[in-house]
């Protein structure tokens, strides 16, 4: 029976030709893999589970069978850590109250009855701990178990909450809570999100709180909206425990963060605006700074933060407000937990407290950075740099040998290259180093950091110009990486038309030579 023309059922020569166009995909893939020789060495290692393995997209090229294996099962652990940080994602929080202000508020001269220490008393007066973890059931449902402990001038309590959290579908999810404390009663909290657009959504909590007065209901509502690209509008409605109305605008970039709130509500109704500046270096800092005014009083706050090391980011806020007083806030975020030590300085604005709000800090940090952390990451990384220098020590070698291999078979093609340029009183080199340059109390280590890269340069010199691209030197003929994972430059001095020029480049910068700008000057 003849099929129609319309047919879905493919014809012999369709599948014939499918089933090429399958074997041409893999070999294609086959071809892709093997002449790639990082690639082809890691799928002889490891098969192909290691090409399937996330992160080898920011690995250094040309790396040895032992860097890759190296790099494969640090690979695999940070990925490892990640599943364990995501199963549970544990999340917590100290906070230590600390009274300070027998520093600046002394009642000796005052009370001269009363028999005080000569040293100002500092005393921890509130302490608060809180710790959740999650454990996922299912793909859709997760349990969130949280706790937190406060006590203040020696009375306090805790309270315990278990959450269970289902993601009902893209668009959102619904949360059930459950809790108990000594100081109040049973707890049970309905949560709920949803996306309504995809530039909107809402937030709904309703909670019974049990109590020795009764039951106490409340009910908040957040709405959120995009506005643009970097700004985000809310509204919040909070009835029945402390009820208010809170309108903010979130403006965040890459350099700044902005906040305007304004809040009408039963105690507090306060206006505040907020701004924080993001510096692009490599510490991650960052200055902030906010005005609250409302009926309670008026509060300005300044501070900055930074980045301490790979996990750790230490900030410090002065709180300056009238009937609060000074305060100076610092605070430590490691990872997921995060350390808070707000210290109370005085009840009145004393401008010695603000001046040694502000200044203390700052004198520590720097003291700490210089004596305590600098050293120790600096230490840290020599011992990084020492482990990889023992691990890549035949490679070195190897690279090494190789180089100087090159280095001779280049002599007559140089001898040639310098010959052309006399003639036309073109571009000759005359010195070229590779690698750390030291200073001058430490040059005896100096022919370990740097070798001599002149003949290799001269070589690649066309028509009186030497081009190099954005790329490490150490991939260049007769290169070789004389200070594996420490920052390199080339410096190069070299003749063109009779004078002398000199320059030095980053390892990745781009180089063109000659230059009227490297020119140096006879009078210097």
């Amino acid at each position: 029976m003849k099929l129609p023309e319309d047919s879905s059922v493919p014809t012999q020569s369709e599948e014939i030709h499918a089933n090429d166009k399958a074997c041409l995909g893999t070999l294609l893939e086959k071809y892709c893999v093997l002449s790639d020789p990082q690639t082809r060495a890691i799928y002889d290692i490891y098969g192909r589970r290691g090409l399937e393995m996330e992160g080898w997209e920011v690995v250094e090229r040309k790396r040895t069978p032992a860097e890759i294996r190296e790099e494969f099962e640090r690979l695999q652990r940070e990925r490892e850590e990640r599943r364990l940080q995501q199963r549970t994602n544990p999340k917590g929080t100290i906070s230590v109250g600390i009274d300070a202000t027998d520093l600046f508020d002394r009642y000796d001269e005052e009370y001269e009855d009363v028999q005080g220490s000569s040293f100002p008393q500092i005393e921890i007066n509130k302490m608060h701990i809180s710790q959740s973890i999650e454990a996922p059931l299912t793909a859709t449902d997760t349990a969130i178990l949280s706790g937190n402990l406060s006590t203040q001038n020696g009375n306090g309590g805790g309270s315990i909450n278990l959450a269970l959290r289902r993601v009902t579908s893209a668009k959102g999810w619904g949360e059930l809570e459950f809790g108990a404390g000594d100081l109040q009663g049973p707890l049970f909290g309905l949560k709920i999100f949803r996306n309504l657009t995809p530039r909107c959504f809402i937030t709904t909590n309703c909670a019974l709180q049990f109590s020795s007065r009764g039951i106490r209901p409340g009910l908040t509502t957040v709405l959120a909206r995009n506005l643009d690209k970097n700004t985000m509008g809310y509204l919040q409605w909070r009835w029945g425990i402390q009820s208010a109305m809170n309108t903010s605008i979130v403006r965040d970039t890459k350099t700044s963060h902005f906040t305007v709130a304004l809040q009408l509500g039963i105690p507090h109704s306060f206006m505040m605006v907020s701004y924080q500046h993001k510096f692009q270096d490599e510490d991650q800092t960052r200055v902030k700074g906010s005005l609250k005014a409302g009926f309670f009083g008026t509060i300005v706050e300044y501070g900055a933060e930074r980045k301490i090391s790979r996990h750790s980011i230490l900030g410090a806020t002065v709180s300056v407000g009238v009937p609060q007083g000074v305060s100076l806030k610092i605070k430590l975020n490691r990872a997921s937990q995060t350390y808070f030590f707000p210290v109370h300085l005085t009840d009145q604005l004393l401008p010695s407290a603000v001046f040694y709000a502000t200044v203390g800090p700052l004198v520590i940090y720097f003291a700490m950075h210089r004596l305590i952390i600098k050293p120790y990451l600096r230490a840290q990384k020599e011992r990084e740099l020492e482990k990889q220098r023992e691990s890549t020590a035949s490679d070195i070698l190897q690279k090494k040998q190789e180089a100087e291999a090159a280095v001779r078979l280049m002599q007559e093609s140089v001898r040639r290259i310098i010959e052309a340029e006399e003639a036309r009183m073109g571009l000759i080199v005359v010195n070229a180093w590779y690698g750390k340059f030291v200073n001058d109390n430490s040059r005896k280590n100096e022919k370990v950091k740097v070798i001599d890269v002149t003949v290799p340069l001269q070589c690649l010199v066309k028509d009186s110009k030497l081009i190099l691209t954005e790329a490490s030197k150490a991939g260049l003929p007769g290169f070789y990486d004389p200070c594996v994972g420490e920052e390199k430059s080339l410096k190069v001095l070299y003749q063109f038309r009779g004078v002398l020029h000199q320059v030095m480049s980053a390892d990745n910068e781009a180089l063109r030579i000659p230059k009227q700008s490297h020119r140096i000057d006879a009078d210097g």
